[in-house]
């Protein structure tokens, strides 16, 4: 089953993330950390989807142009996953420091 960040965020969102609470259930000690912790599960999941199609490629003989797409489209998602959690990590970080300093 393919988990997206959207579907890690709202696990997160729905259960008051506190020191303690996620000390106690080997979760990330803060809110930037479970954000940093959804973005990596989201592209655990897809690199998984990736070596699963690898695989069929690789080991039974599926090298059809057909399963050749499907793999490429599934590594251009990957990158875009890449991408998008570096790009929401940076602003999120830089956002933080500015308040940092302003505090």
């Amino acid at each position: 089953m393919t988990t997206n960040i959207n579907t890690e965020m709202s696990n997160l969102a729905a259960t008051p993330l506190t020191g303690q609470r996620m000390e106690r259930d080997n979760r990330p000690g803060n809110w930037f950390e479970a954000f940093a912790d959804a973005w990596g599960k989201a592209l655990d999941n897809q690199a998984a989807v990736i070596e699963q199609k690898s695989d069929g490629i690789a080991n039974q003989g599926g090298d059809n142009p057909s399963q050749i797409t499907m793999l490429t489209a599934e590594l251009m998602k990957m990158s875009f996953l890449s991408n998008s959690s570096h790009t929401s990590l940076d602003s999120v970080s830089k956002a933080l420091e500015t308040m940092a300093r302003k505090g």
